[in-house]
């Protein structure tokens, strides 16, 4: 069993909240800059060169900071770095002609377990992404033809999902779109089981 990731709806909001605090504080920096340089030469800056640079040190902590908090969070980052072999499921996919093939017409996938998409295009670079319904991203990757493209993922909730293009491929790519492509199934069943 793969061990336990965040959902990644959760770690957008997270990172919303946090990156959005981060932006403010260096706007600050930049309206307090302009400011400085704006402001009369005779009059005495109330901001000091330590306070200054403490300031940049704190955005400097707290940026790095972001990035080593969220770093296991990512739902996506551990399966990608380690390039785990130990998938369960594999799941080939064409494209070509701005069309999905399918190898069947919903995906039956296991939840809570690492599953791979295989996706491979004849023609053109498109993309692949995972959908709620609520149109919400999971995942995407893009597809480049006459390259692997592998996208490895586990699936934390049950649910039914879309497939579509995520990248350009002219005017048919916005037509890209497979409702109720993938199926996961088995996480109620367990949490089910769990509480018993």
């Amino acid at each position: 069993m793969v061990p336990h990731v965040v959902d990644s709806s959760v770690v957008l909001w997270g990172q919303t909240i946090m990156y959005t605090a981060y932006c403010l504080a260096i706007m600050s920096l930049v309206a307090w800059f302009a400011v400085k340089i704006t402001k009369d030469k005779s009059a005495e800056s109330k901001i000091t060169p330590k306070l200054f640079y403490g300031w940049v040190g704190f955005l400097t902590v707290l940026g790095v900071s972001l990035h080593l908090i969220t770093y296991n969070t990512i739902p996506w980052v551990k399966d990608d770095l380690t390039n785990n072999p130990n998938f369960v499921a594999k799941y080939e996919i064409g494209v070509a002609d701005h069309k999905f093939i399918l190898p069947q017409k919903q995906l039956q996938v296991p939840c809570g377990e690492l599953v791979k998409f295989s996706v491979t295009s004849k023609d053109l670079t498109y993309g692949f992404g995972l959908f709620r319904k609520d149109n919400s991203m999971i995942t995407q990757m893009q597809v480049v033809p006459g390259h692997p493209n592998d996208l490895l993922w586990t699936f934390e909730r049950d649910g039914v999902f879309t497939i579509r293009s995520t990248e350009y491929s002219g005017p048919l790519g916005a037509q890209m779109i497979v409702p109720d492509a993938v199926k996961v199934t088995g996480c109620n069943d367990s949490q089910a089981g769990a509480a018993r």
